[in-house]
């Protein structure tokens, strides 16, 4: 007994000391205001009355909204796509699977930067390229609905390999007797794709689903390097992880920055519930 708790002891204590205590600190924090230098002073809800008043909030929801909705069709489609080609026995397969998976390793960070170049209006290599089917220079990174739209291209190019790893594991779990038995039935590659791969991978696509949902409600880092982390032209990348960032570290207002926090959190636990329910009632239907 006493050994097993010596053995779980150090988990529990950085638990405890890196998920517990932030949990409950940033709770507390959001009822106070507070600028890291003076001393707290209680406030109640005034951050959360503050917020739902702030105008620029409104803006990051929208913004934060359209993103996320804009991220997740793509990042889906192109993830099952993908996922697909690869759960073959070709030869070379493993190279290919490389190549896609390289994304993943990268910081999200510099990939931005990258992108960053490869959207400048006049020599960056994304207009260049249109520029060769007769299509004119495209402001990405100075118009805010471009810029929103590059942001989402940015963040579908490092979202779709960890999505194709989850779909790619679930695909490999399916039993080959089954394609063979739609084979013999003489069902199309499409069709056996239809009735036998995405029924049993509905589980794993779910999980893609508030994954997806998740990284784009939370999305900052991609967001800051690519607009300068001031919300982009005229706010158009103006999402909730910049305001966030913002308010706690450059106007130093930690209370209203931490009940932003839980703002967030309360409606990526919303979307998430929402998510399974669809995902246990669809079967269930069906």
């Amino acid at each position: 007994m006493r050994a097993g708790i010596a053995f779980v002891a150090p988990n529990l204590a950085a638990v405890v000391v890196f998920l517990l205590f932030p949990l409950c600190f940033s709770l507390y924090l959001s009822f106070h205001s507070w600028d890291l230098f003076g001393p707290m002073r209680f406030t109640g809800l005034g951050n959360y009355r503050q917020l739902l008043d702030d105008p620029l909030f409104s803006i990051a929801l929208r913004n934060t909204a359209v993103f996320t909705v804009l991220a997740l069709a793509p990042t889906v489609v192109i993830s099952l796509a993908v996922a697909a080609a690869l759960n073959r026995t070709l030869r070379g397969i493993g190279l290919f699977r490389t190549l896609t998976f390289l994304p993943l390793v990268a910081s999200t960070v510099a990939m931005a930067v990258v992108w960053r170049f490869l959207f400048t209006t006049d020599d960056g290599l994304v207009n260049l390229m249109l520029g060769w089917v007769g299509v004119k220079p495209v402001p990405w990174l100075s118009d805010p609905n471009w810029a929103l739209l590059a942001l989402t291209v940015v963040t579908v190019w490092k979202s779709v390999p960890f999505a194709t790893v989850v779909l790619l594991a679930a695909m490999q779990g399916i039993p080959e007797n089954l394609y063979e038995a739609a084979r013999i039935d003489g069902a199309s590659a499409w069709r056996r794709f239809r009735s036998v791969t995405l029924p049993l991978v509905r589980g794993a696509l779910s999980f893609v689903f508030v994954i997806t949902i998740i990284n784009s409600v939370q999305a900052f880092d991609q967001a800051y390097a690519l607009t300068d982390g001031n919300g982009g032209p005229e706010t158009g990348t103006y999402v909730l992880g910049i305001m966030l960032f913002q308010n706690a570290f450059r106007f130093y207002e930690i209370g209203y920055a931490a009940a932003l926090a839980w703002v967030m959190f309360a409606l990526l636990l919303i979307l998430t519930l929402i998510q399974l329910w669809l995902a246990r009632r669809e079967p269930e239907e069906g």
